[in-house]
């Protein structure tokens, strides 16, 4: 990333902004206190408030007309064209008293229907409901269960009204009335004893009289109501594509107007400052010559300032972005651990979950959310309300992306261990059983040997970026803590193989053990107090990675139980025990499932986040925010720029000291 200038006229300024948003590669920022040194401050114009307001007159008019297919982009000449076809469209008034009259009569529909449900529930009262409208009397339609409303009736005191009761059922329905001035009393007491109190409707007529008014009025209503709809239908297919594609102009013509507080202006003169990709510095150069010759210039500004950061990853390791933006995104200074992830985190997945049946679930479950979730509408409403309150539909897929290779994985090591919701399904037995006194020990020492080459991995970047930064004490650190690392998995792996680990008798890898252990802590001192926690940290970093089995033995036991107990109530011959035996395996495959997707999701994401990520990943960066946007509805009328495709791929590293890696 490099940081750029731009000076210009200021008769060029549209124009150059127009250029810069359809190439999307800068972001613009404030212009530096040097440059504000011989520039003042830019401000507002009338141009600006003619954008905004007529950006709000068409997004009314957008909202308030049912939309329809916008059948191909428009282009605009300049602003004076985006503004001069807005003052042209002449449906303000019409549209505007439409949606007025169609709100008030969709507001006393709702109030009628509401109206009409209270009367046909309350029809045993059959006197004419204006006697219950006096000047000093409150009527109330009330409903509650046995016991709240023989409550209720306790607590009220004889002069505050009378009840007439209608039993239905396991509820009460009843009629109060009561002086106005003990209203309020009454409702509290209602609140007290849960019942359900509605003000009786100010009509005139008995029940069985106003329900067909209401009705009639009802339909009266929605005949109005469709002949509105109607009509702004048709004024839709008229004008919707037309105010699409302005709204969309003006909107990119505000958000560029908006930047103009960020720039520094003379008396005929502008200019600006923003980041940039040092590859589409060319790109941009070029674009500023064909716009407006050479009445524009583009300077570099030699800054320390730390770089805002754009992740880069091709399409298949992108989907794995969510995880590191959940976690936090990547300072510009320092590696993308995007690859790691992408890599580790299927593994990690498949591992633990270690089942071809479970795996099988999770892989059409994926496969059904990148889908589009067809079929949802079937599904219960709870259901989806509860899946929506963990994450919406687009985390959804993307999420389901990157369970793909890890549901594959975990089917491929389901085979290997011969598990299929828990039962055997291929002849013979399983390559590698992870509950036997031979395959455990090897699942375990594979776990041994992923948690040192993660850390060791973790160190090498942790000391490649404080040597690129200039940190030499912290690299030699990091160098340190992989001797150190490796010193005890060598002296681990010798006492597992029965080898004497006293120095003097020792063999010579024992020898080499003892050595990578001690010139590892002598360099951890190198940070001082952190370098002795890290001694500790090391250890326990290397064994955490043991949970892989720990979670794959779990899973893998807890299946066997479920199978076992429900395949022994299906041999005991009793219908009462197959149908026990059955609600088992089902509701206990179901919970296995659902902890076979939470447990190594966020175990396996652990591991990574603070295993590994720890030695050499800070966080905290601050994204790329290029200006310009999507076009959907218009064209750039710049030849050359992208339209409203995706914004130039941006490295995601600062410029760093001579000789730093450019990822």
């Amino acid at each position: 990333m490099a940081k750029v200038g731009i000076v210009g006229l200021k008769e060029d300024r549209e124009l150059l902004l127009s250029v810069l948003h359809d190439l999307r590669v800068i972001e613009v920022e404030p212009i530096g206190p040097e440059a504000l040194q011989f520039l003042g401050p830019e401000h507002g114009s009338e141009r600006q408030r003619a954008v905004g307001d007529t950006l709000i007159r068409l997004k009314g008019l957008v909202n308030a007309l049912p939309p329809v297919p916008v059948p191909s982009p428009r282009t605009y000449k300049d602003l004076d064209d985006v503004l001069a076809a807005a003052r042209t469209i002449p449906i303000d008034g019409e549209v505007g008293e439409l949606k007025r009259e169609e709100d008030r009569l969709t507001s006393e529909r709702t109030t009628l229907d509401d109206q009409a449900e209270l009367l046909e529930k309350f029809s045993f009262y059959r006197d004419r409901l204006e006697w219950l409208s006096a000047r000093h009397l409150l009527a109330f339609f009330g409903e509650a269960d046995l016991d709240d409303f023989e409550r209720l009736r306790t607590v009220l005191p004889p002069e505050q009204g009378s009840i007439l009761v209608r039993a239905t059922g396991d509820r009460i329905r009843f009629l109060v009335a009561v002086r106005r001035e003990n209203a309020d009393a009454l409702v509290r007491l209602a609140q007290e004893t849960h019942a359900d109190l509605a003000q009786v409707p100010e009509l005139s007529g008995t029940i069985a009289e106003e329900l067909p008014r209401l009705g009639a009025r009802i339909a009266a209503i929605d005949t109005r109501l469709a002949a509105i709809r109607q009509r702004l239908g048709e004024i839709s297919a008229a004008w919707f594509p037309t105010l699409s594609s302005l709204e969309e102009a003006l909107a990119i013509e505000n958000r560029k107007f908006e930047l103009w507080n960020r720039f520094g202006a003379g008396v005929r003169t502008f200019a600006l400052e923003g980041w940039i990709a040092k590859r589409d510095r060319p790109r941009l150069e070029a674009a500023i010559e064909r716009a407006v010759g050479g009445r524009a210039a583009l300077y570099d500004r030699s800054t320390n300032e730390t770089p805002p950061t754009f992740m880069e990853n091709p399409r298949g390791v992108r989907f794995y972005e969510f995880f590191i933006r959940f976690y936090s995104l990547p300072d510009a200074g320092e590696w993308d651990p995007t690859w790691i992830f992408a890599i580790a985190f299927p593994i990690f997945f498949g591992l633990m979950l270690g089942d071809a049946g479970y795996g099988l679930v999770i892989l059409l479950v994926s496969l059904w959310m990148l889908a589009g979730f067809p079929g949802r509408t079937r599904l219960p409403k709870s259901i989806k309300n509860f899946v929506k309150l963990i994450m919406p539909p687009s985390a959804m897929r993307q999420l389901a992306w990157t369970l793909l290779p890890a549901s594959a994985i975990a089917i491929g090591l389901g085979a290997v261990f011969n598990t299929f919701f828990g039962f055997p399904f291929l002849p013979g037995p399983a390559l590698l059983d992870p509950t036997s006194t031979r395959g455990l020990p090897k699942l375990l020492l594979l776990s041994g040997y992923i948690g040192l080459t993660m850390v060791t991995v973790g160190f090498v970047l942790g000391a490649l970026k404080e040597y690129f930064h200039h940190h030499y004490r912290g690299a030699l650190a990091k160098v340190g803590g992989i001797a150190f690392a490796w010193g005890i998995a060598t002296i681990g792996l010798m006492m597992l193989r029965g080898q004497t680990y006293w120095p003097p008798t020792a063999g010579p890898w024992v020898t080499l053990g003892f050595a990578l252990l001690g010139s590892g802590a002598v360099l951890l001192l190198f940070e001082g107090f952190q370098g002795i926690m890290g001694l500790i940290e090391i250890v326990s970093h290397i064994l955490s990675y043991t949970r892989l089995v720990g979670i794959l033995l779990a899973s893998v036991i807890l299946a066997f139980v479920i199978d076992h107990v429900a395949v022994a109530d299906f041999q005991s011959g009793s219908v009462v025990f197959f149908v026990l035996g059955l609600f088992i395996l089902v509701v206990g495959q179901i919970f296995n499932l659902i902890l076979g997707v939470f447990e190594p999701g966020i175990q396996g994401a652990r591991l990574i986040f603070v295993e590994q990520f720890s030695k050499f990943y800070s966080g905290n960066g601050r994204p790329f925010r290029p200006l310009g946007s999507v076009r959907r509805h218009t064209l750039s009328p710049f030849a050359g720029s992208s339209q409203g495709g995706a914004a130039a791929p941006v490295h995601s590293s600062t410029p760093p000291p001579v000789g730093a890696p450019t990822p």
